[in-house]
């Protein structure tokens, strides 16, 4: 007997629900053409409504409804195409669609998928019994393309963590996108300012190339905030359970505390790894917007740059190149950091900068750190704390030169209580260079010569270390991309010349933001400068970079934040100012904590209460400063901070307190005898005297 039911035959989504399958099928069989709206053309492009049309008639989707469910998948989970004017969803409508190239990693023929960096892993190798040094993965640099061999060079060790970030920062593989038509804007550098820049411009609807040689993401994510605070953090950890004396004091006890290195650095790679994908190329090109090129841009003429072989047009153009570390004059330095970057079969010497520093798995007996400013006094401790010995070295006679004296004693205090030495008065940095020793951490002795400055007499000395990091200051990246050609005017040592508009001076159309641009060289510095060039670049904007007002922090223990001007900015200025100052052995929280190092102290106008400046020195500066900075901000006075409630027991309710200490000044004696009065008249039996007529 014939079943009379019809049965269906079942769509194609059904019966292959492979995604990318249907994805590649649509995008060969829809019709793609230039068509026209209200007098204008839109190149290469196809109609919703005959795109459900096709997925129906082919059996892709059994309706229309269904159709358009799938072809919104296709658009939002594959980033395949998107709306001319991107105002719309995919729809059953009379709406114009495009097909999209922004870049993707391409597949590695050998496996079927798509290149990952595991694919140039050997197999990993034991170091030997007894050996301290973990066993970690290398790449065979030999398989790596030629274009990818800087960043494998530099990014070590190839372990599951550091594969997840390139996979995510520069993934293997990546084929640049065709440039159609010229950009509305350019943006050179992947860095915080060039990620900013180009997502921002890019989610107003911008056309946006971003273009970066090394590894999205810039100092920050890699070698910088992220990596630096994650030590900082196991730093702390191990000091707090170290300090038997304040845990005793608070009746607690604990046990000898073990310190693993190569675990420190592992959990600092994942926690690297694990935030990657923010800056990642996956999530610029399919869910920003971005079309990304992975090379070297080099200005070609001032209109059009030139990556990998293509040009690209542009109306503006950002240069967001950053910066990377100076290296001192040092006989030998260049050469062993050098070594360090590019290995042979010998052991890695440890010379280092930040780009560097976190690739440690081994830990070091004895570091040098050269230059007592930010990065190397917030590395000199947390390494201190860990065990190292840790020697800094200066040639100003004090630490953190910026910050007031008495405040940088106090951190250079800290320090010492931690174990590091102060060298702070070098005159030279003679020579550098191997022993010839292995030590039993796996890494080469250092000969390390010095002369200092001791008594009014030159003293040469000597220092075996297996360690050293240059922390000497940071030069902006403008050299290599043809600037010249671009007529855009730079400085090797000040970078792009810029006006407080964020414009190159001398090529209208062409932008910097970042450390490329700027001394204040922070991530939340390039964060804002990028918006400024986002509205001043596309939409006309008079924004200034001298209206930024831009807070900064030293990540030590005590950390140490500002905002504003110091005093010696104003005594400069020639202008007149008191400071007001509130001590944290004089707050409650404070006291329970056990943290009564350092205070708030907070600078206005001499007749007012008008914020200039502020440092906040103690635990959790670096958060509390915003308050200030809002204030400041806002034109909100030093005396108004007073009347802000703040809960109770808090560090933060020092910046009150400094408000009452302001509020205290205009209680002069004629102001006291007229509140005192007012008093004595609400007294019983106090006749309250008659106004005369």
């Amino acid at each position: 007997m014939i079943d009379d039911e019809v049965h269906a035959v079942p769509c194609a989504y059904e019966m292959d629900n492979s995604l990318e399958v249907i994805a590649a099928q649509f995008k060969t069989n829809v019709e793609v053409k230039d068509r026209k709206y209200r007098f204008q053309t839109y190149h290469k492009c196809f109609v919703g409504k005959e795109a459900v049309d096709y997925m129906v008639n082919e059996r892709l989707a059994s309706n229309r409804e269904e159709a358009v469910q799938l072809g919104q998948s296709i658009m939002e989970e594959l980033s395949l195409f998107e709306h001319v004017t991107r105002d719309h969803p995919f729809a059953d409508e009379y709406l114009f669609y495009h097909f999209i190239d922004r870049g993707d990693v391409s597949i590695n023929e050998t496996t079927g998928k798509k290149f990952s960096w595991d694919d140039y892993l050997d197999p990993v190798s034991s170091n030997g019994v007894g050996s301290l040094q973990p066993s970690l993965p290398q790449p065979d640099l030999e398989c790596i393309p030629e274009e990818d061999v800087h960043v494998a060079s530099h990014v070590w060790p190839l372990d599951e963590h550091n594969v997840t970030l390139l996979n995510h920062v520069h993934p293997t593989g990546w084929q640049d996108p065709d440039p159609q038509n010229k950009f509305d804007l350019v943006v050179i550098g992947g860095g915080a300012a060039g990620l900013v820049t180009s997502s921002g411009a890019a989610g107003v609807g911008a056309r946006v190339a971003l273009i970066e040689a090394n590894l999205l993401g810039g100092d920050c994510l890699n070698v910088g905030c992220v990596p630096s605070k994650s030590l900082i953090h196991a730093a702390h950890l191990a000091h707090t359970t170290k300090n038997t004396s304040a845990l005793a004091d608070s009746g607690i006890s604990v046990g000898q505390v073990r310190i693993d290195f190569p675990k420190i650095m592992e959990r600092i790679r994942r926690v690297r790894a694990e935030i990657s994908h923010h800056d990642s190329a996956d999530r610029f090109t399919k869910e920003l917007g971005v079309e990304v090129y992975l090379g070297r841009a080099t200005f070609v003429d001032p209109h059009s740059v030139e990556v990998n072989g293509k040009i690209l047009r542009f109306n503006k153009a950002v240069i967001a190149t950053g910066g990377y570390p100076s290296l001192i004059p040092m006989p030998g330095l260049k050469e062993l950091h050098a070594l360090n970057t590019n290995p042979g079969d010998k052991p890695r010497p440890y010379v280092m900068t930040n780009e560097t520093f976190f690739n440690m798995t081994a830990q070091p007996k004895n570091l040098v750190v050269i230059g007592p400013g930010v990065i190397g006094l917030e590395m000199a401790q947390s390494m201190a704390r860990l065990g190292t010995n840790v020697t800094v070295m200066g040639r100003s006679g004090r630490v953190l030169p910026k910050e007031d004296e008495d405040h940088a004693l106090i951190i250079q205090q800290s320090l010492e209580s931690d174990g590091c030495n102060f060298k702070l008065n070098v005159s030279e940095y003679v020579s550098v260079e191997t022993t010839g020793t292995v030590l039993d951490n796996g890494l080469p002795e250092l000969s390390f010569k010095i002369a200092e400055e001791i008594d009014g007499e030159t003293v040469v000395s000597e220092l075996f270390v297996d360690a050293v990091l240059v922390a000497t200051g940071r030069r902006p990246n403008v050299t290599g991309m043809g600037l010249e050609a671009a007529g855009v005017e730079y400085d090797t040592r000040v970078g792009v010349i810029v006006n407080d508009r964020l414009q190159s001076t001398s090529n209208s159309n062409v932008w910097a933001a970042g450390d490329c641009a700027s001394s204040f060289k922070f991530t939340h510095a390039a964060d804002f400068m990028a918006r400024t060039v986002i509205r001043n670049s596309l939409f006309f904007g008079k924004d200034k970079m001298s209206s930024l007002l831009i807070p900064y922090a030293t990540f030590t223990e005590p950390e140490i934040a500002s905002v504003g001007l110091y005093g010696t900015d104003l005594d400069e200025k020639g202008i007149k100012y008191r400071t007001f100052e509130k001590p944290f052995d004089q707050n409650d929280r404070s006291i329970c904590d056990g943290t009564t190092t350092g205070g708030v102290r907070i600078r206005v106008e001499e007749k007012t209460d008008k914020i200039l400046g502020a440092t906040i020195i103690g635990q959790g500066a670096g958060n509390m400063i915003s308050e200030i900075t809002l204030a400041m901000q806002s034109g909100t006075g030093l005396g108004a901070l007073a009347a802000v409630v703040h809960p109770y027991p808090t560090n933060a309710e020092a910046i009150r307190q400094a408000g009452d200490l302001y509020n205290r000044t205009k209680l002069t004696p004629t102001v006291k005898a007229i509140l005192r009065g007012l008093i004595k008249v609400q007294r019983p039996g106090v006749a309250v005297p008659k106004l005369s007529h």
